[in-house]
């Protein structure tokens, strides 16, 4: 029998998602389990890597079921996985030394207050391409080496060190494999995207061996093979690892220099690919590796934001202002037009362009007018402000033409949201017709790395869009309502 599908899974900071796909690149079924988010009460934030590979395997048997398919039909595996959240296990058991530390949480505060006060900054911003911060997994990592007394006791090769996508690949091939990919790699805060190696220097800074660290690999490769705990008759091969962001601009097939798209979730990611050469930022952004395909990489500037969903997440959660996310777009558009609210979400510092650890949330220019429809536009306006931030700094340091926006993410499917971003932008916003763009993105990256697609896969997606419409005037007054506010935070 021919092998006639690929599966990818997509592992999420809220979830796990296995994707199925036809010989034609269409997606075909997705099945999703949630993990558990652990946050104490000053916000370090935890996932528990066993969940997350006991998830993986399920969701993989889910999307097969669900879909009714002879389980040995599946010809090949790729995996998109949430960046910068790093853990550390032991190499003999196979088992984590400590919970994964997700991106979202700043633990690692003080070593890099310690490392910026011996000097090491802007050696590791050269090396890395990235703002020392403990946004990135090095901190993470650090940390853990740092406060787990199993660390202490065990040699430096006895223990593994990496991002979720390296755990996965050792689980899944049994322990037999630890390789991570480029993208991944570039995002830990270790890794020399000039001469595209784990950094001695900067690892030293941070405490870290190098032997604890995965082998880089292109990532469209093959990082070895599994059978899913034995859920299958035969193993197939993993051949494609991205990180969740990369994912998404390789599947929203922006593959040419000056491409750009955005994923909205939990925080936003903006990405542009800028070619084969490395662009250092003067504006606030990072350069990371957009990926390795075949022995060629691809470079991108990024920004990144804490807080894109996860603002309406708080509006429902922690204030009850709403019951869903669904709400936003109506309540907005019900607002006053002429409401000067403005709402900053800086409830864990700012990421990109302003990089304030220490800034905090506020709400700014509320009048006794102001209500609930007012609230919810000003905290749905927010993720489209910090968006603009970005594109702006991005428009300023790669000197490019930016022709549209390639929007993805749960987020897009809020017109309100998707509208007032391409008129802050003053570009269209184009949404593909399936949201599912980082899993996307690691399926064809497979697909095509072991010949079951061609480059003619991403012709199978289709888009529909938003034209701006408001008038430069209004835009103008209104972004630089959103920068005396973020200054409002930031000097707080």
């Amino acid at each position: 029998m021919a092998n006639k599908y690929l599966i990818s899974v997509d592992q999420s900071t809220s979830g796990t998602k296995a994707l199925l796909f036809d010989e034609k690149g269409v997606l075909l079924e997705r099945a999703d389990l949630p993990h558990d988010q652990m946050i104490n009460e000053i916000g370090w934030v935890e996932h528990s890597p066993m969940q997350i590979y006991e998830n993986t395997v399920q969701v993989v048997k889910s999307v097969i079921e669900k879909a009714g398919i002879d389980k040995n039909a599946v010809a090949g595996f790729g995996i998109s996985n949430q960046r910068e959240t790093a853990m550390v296990w032991n190499r003999g058991t196979g088992l984590p030394v400590y919970n994964a530390i997700v991106w979202q949480c700043a633990r690692g505060a003080k070593i890099c207050e310690r490392i910026e006060a011996e000097g090491h900054g802007p050696m590791i911003r050269q090396a890395t391409g990235l703002n020392l911060s403990p946004y990135f997994s090095a901190a993470k990592i650090a940390w853990v080496l740092e406060n787990v007394e199993e660390c202490q006791e065990l040699s430096p090769e006895a223990l593994c060190a990496g991002t979720i996508d390296s755990w996965l690949v050792y689980k899944l091939t049994g322990g037999k494999v630890f390789k991570t990919d480029y993208s991944n790699a570039s995002r830990t805060q270790m890794f020399d995207i000039h001469k595209l190696q784990w950094s001695e220097d900067v690892c030293r800074c941070f405490g870290i061996d190098t032997r604890m660290l995965a082998q880089v690999c292109d990532s469209n490769s093959l990082f070895g093979y599994t059978d899913f705990d034995g859920y299958l008759d035969a193993p197939i091969p993993i051949h494609g690892v991205l990180g969740d962001s990369h994912g998404a601009l390789y599947g929203q097939g922006c593959l040419e220099k000056g491409m750009i798209k955005a994923t909205y979730g939990t925080g936003s990611s903006v990405m542009m690919n800028i070619g084969d050469t490395p662009v250092m930022s003067k504006h606030g952004l990072v350069t990371s590796l957009a990926w390795s395909m075949d022995g060629k990489v691809n470079y991108v500037l990024e920004g990144n934001i804490n807080y894109a969903g996860a603002i309406l997440k708080w509006l429902i959660d922690d204030v009850q202002l709403i019951k869903s996310a669904s709400e936003t777009s109506d309540l907005a558009k019900a607002a006053n037009p002429d409401d000067t609210t403005y709402l900053v979400p800086a409830f864990s510092g700012l990421g990109a362009p302003y990089w304030d650890n220490d800034a905090r949330a506020g709400i700014v220019g509320m009048s006794r007018t102001t209500g609930k429809a007012e609230l919810v536009k000003a905290a749905t306006d927010a993720i489209a402000y910090q968006d603009f931030d970005i594109v702006d700094a991005m428009r300023k340091d790669a000197g490019l033409e930016i022709k549209e926006l390639r929007a993805d993410g749960g987020p897009t499917k809020n017109p309100y949201l998707m509208q007032f971003q391409s008129d802050l932008l003053g570009i269209p916003v184009q949404i593909p017709q399936f949201e599912e763009l980082s899993g996307i993105g690691a399926a064809y990256a497979a697909g095509i790395g072991m010949g079951f697609y061609d480059k003619t896969v991403f012709d199978t997606m289709k888009y529909s869009g938003y034209a701006p419409s408001m008038d430069a005037q209004t835009r103008d007054a209104m972004i630089s309502g959103w920068h005396s506010a973020v200054k409002r935070t930031i000097g707080a």
